[in-house]
């Protein structure tokens, strides 16, 4: 009997390594969900400074614009006078594609019933945007 109380109470080795196994396991799966947030993190930033890049692009006369490249500096120049030497060439580094599919007509065939139309304004660099613009009439 004195041996027994002599004896300090300890963990096993295999109480031990499973407990390793399991702070190990929940690493790794915070690690995981952490690679997903950050990937989906960097994206909406990237996707963020794109349509922020975009929006000197659609302008009331983006519409007109069906399969031509410009420059932002193009764009931007029409309304406003850049001085700067150093942002004149940044703005000439910016380029977007345009395209613009046909115009979709909704309403209209009864009378009173005001039509709208929906021109949709596709903007191509590495990523596509959507924009749309839409115009109503006969209210």
């Amino acid at each position: 009997m004195n041996k027994l109380r002599n004896l300090n109470p300890a963990f096993t080795l295999i109480e031990v390594l499973i407990s390793v196994l399991i702070i190990s396991g929940s690493i790794v799966y915070s690690l995981q969900i952490y690679s997903q947030n950050h990937e989906q993190i960097q994206y909406v930033s990237q996707r963020a400074k794109i349509s922020f890049k975009d929006s000197l692009f659609i302008t009331k006369d983006a519409l007109s614009y069906n399969k031509d490249e410009k420059e932002a500096y193009d764009i931007v120049s029409r309304y406003f006078r850049v001085e700067d030497s150093k942002s004149r060439e940044i703005l000439k580094k910016i380029s977007r594609e345009y395209y613009i599919p046909e115009a979709i007509k909704l309403g209209g065939d009864m009378e009173g019933v005001p039509t709208v139309t929906i021109e949709e304004i596709i903007v191509k660099d590495k990523y596509s945007s959507s924009y749309f613009h839409f115009n109503l009439e006969g209210l």
